[in-house]
């Protein structure tokens, strides 16, 4: 052999081995890609769930919009509501039948309509005290019955759907 191919030899087997040191291998190249890939396909994932969240929440906001859109005319009607109310209590009370039996059916359509709604009266006469449906207007020592127990009403509240949109004021019991 000659004596300089051998040394060409070494330096050629000298390049492949710091080309291959510089080359990343395969095996490696294909586990951090696979890294990525999951890692791309975890925060898509991510990204899926959030949007179907947002998806959902809107179209729970855009129902409550909807639900609650006449909020500030049932409260205005609720006056009248009232008022037609003790109108046919005055009529009763004055003896007028003709004129208490078509306020009455005038009532009971308005109530009815109130009602499909989503108008519902808060109870509040004999029942626990719940200062997120009731608002205390005054306090009464009373031994008949437990503390914090409603005796009078003095304004009826109501709630629409399972929204309080007007507050029962009352006189609440205590020792």
């Amino acid at each position: 052999m000659d004596s300089k191919s051998v040394p060409a030899r070494d330096e050629a087997e000298k390049i492949d081995r710091q080309a291959q040191a510089e080359e990343p291998n395969e095996g490696d190249e294909v586990a951090r890609l696979t890294r990525q890939v999951e890692e791309y396909l975890t925060g898509l994932r991510y990204l899926q769930a959030d949007f179907e969240n947002y998806k959902k929440r809107v179209a729970r906001e855009k129902e409550d919009v909807v639900r609650y859109a006449n909020e500030g005319l049932i409260l205005e009607l609720i006056d009248v509501y009232e008022n037609l109310e003790r109108a046919v209590a005055n009529a009763r009370k004055a003896g007028d039948g003709q004129m208490a039996k078509g306020l009455e059916m005038i009532y009971a359509q308005m109530a009815a309509t109130l009602t499909k709604h989503g108008l519902k009266p808060i109870e509040a006469v004999g029942k626990k005290f719940d200062p997120h449906l009731h608002e205390a207007m005054m306090q009464e020592a009373s031994q008949e019955v437990e503390e914090g127990t409603i005796l009078d009403e003095f304004q009826r509240g109501y709630m629409l759907y399972s929204k309080v949109i007007r507050y029962a004021k009352v006189k609440v019991s205590k020792r």
